[in-house]
């Protein structure tokens, strides 16, 4: 399993929103922190992307922004001109095209939103940086607005199965614009560990056995390293232990599973790993706060319209 597939599948997005701005120099727009997932993809001209508590940088046509942690950020022709709230300029425009600015140099950009599954999106929102800006090839830079129009017909004139295009539609945009931020880019954290020649290797095991006995000695040999040298550049590496990220990523796969399947729980425990159902009811508390039984029958929250700091309309 691609450990990317791997947490692309946990995530499950729910749908998505989106607005086309059509702006002029000067200009600027904030967008207030939420809950959903941003994404954004300069289609002509270039604007400067400022993410709360970070310096502000410039994007270039084809450049693509994705913050998975719902961050405050502002968009703007020039990190001196001033800023409309994004609520007050896109509230009426959302899947339509938003004009804004004084006449100046234009540039274009797509703005998302995306809801999703909280507890699945949990180990991707952990695992990723809060910023991701990578630039896309031609290729992917014409595929995301075809896709973005097609959930705008969608959205517009919702016919027989709209809910269900809507949905995998978002599961493909999203994936696309993550996919924008390739494995190479990343300098540090868990994107960088899985191109890590030495750790990548283990960690990719991991994930396409999760239920097997891993041991720190059965991974360092897929490292071709010594116990002690992989465990210190694992956890340099990705953040914690390999056997704490084993645990961790079992227990995902295992709400994954309660959320998505009808397996007893002691089937499920079984496909994570645990050979006793008491031992991994243990586990899946300590790590999730509730018993596998609780979380099952539990709502599982949903990131919805209301979450979003846009007036949004209900999606079909």
């Amino acid at each position: 399993m691609d450990p990317l597939d791997d947490l692309f599948a946990a995530m499950r997005v729910q749908s998505a929103l989106y607005a086309r701005l059509e702006t002029s120099a000067p200009w600027g727009l904030d967008f207030a922190g939420g809950a959903a997932a941003r994404f954004g993809l300069v289609v002509h001209g270039s604007c400067h992307l400022t993410v709360e508590g970070r310096e502000p940088f410039q994007l270039a046509a084809g450049d693509c922004y994705v913050l998975v942690q719902g961050a405050r950020y502002i968009l703007q022709d020039d990190p001196r001109s001033p800023t409309l709230p994004c609520s007050e300029v896109v509230k009426d425009h959302v899947g339509g095209t938003v004009r804004v600015g004084g006449g100046g140099e234009p540039a274009s950009v797509i703005t998302g939103w995306f809801t999703f599954d909280k507890a699945g999106a949990r180990p991707l929102v952990e695992l990723l940086p809060p910023v991701l800006h990578a630039r896309i090839d031609q290729g992917r830079a014409e595929l995301l607005p075809s896709l973005l129009q097609l959930l705008n017909i969608e959205t517009e004139t919702p016919g027989l199965g709209s809910s269900l295009i809507v949905s995998r539609l978002a599961d493909i945009v999203f994936v696309q614009a993550l996919r924008a931020y390739t494995i190479a880019d990343a300098d540090s954290g868990w994107l960088a560990a899985l191109s890590d020649k030495r750790i990548g290797p283990a960690l990719k095991a991991v994930h396409a056995e999760p239920a097997r006995g891993w041991t720190i000695g059965a991974l360092a040999r897929i490292a071709g390293m010594s116990r002690s040298a992989f465990a210190a550049r694992f956890k340099g590496g990705v953040g914690e232990p390999p056997l704490a990220y084993l645990t961790r990523w079992r227990m995902f796969k295992a709400g994954s599973l309660l959320r998505q399947s009808d397996l007893a729980i002691g089937q499920i425990s079984g496909q994570v790993g645990y050979a006793s159902e008491a031992a991994f009811n243990k586990a899946f508390k300590r790590l999730m706060g509730t018993t596998p039984a609780q979380y099952r029958r539990g709502k599982i929250p949903m990131v919805s319209a209301a979450d979003l700091t846009l007036p949004l309309p209900t999606m079909p």
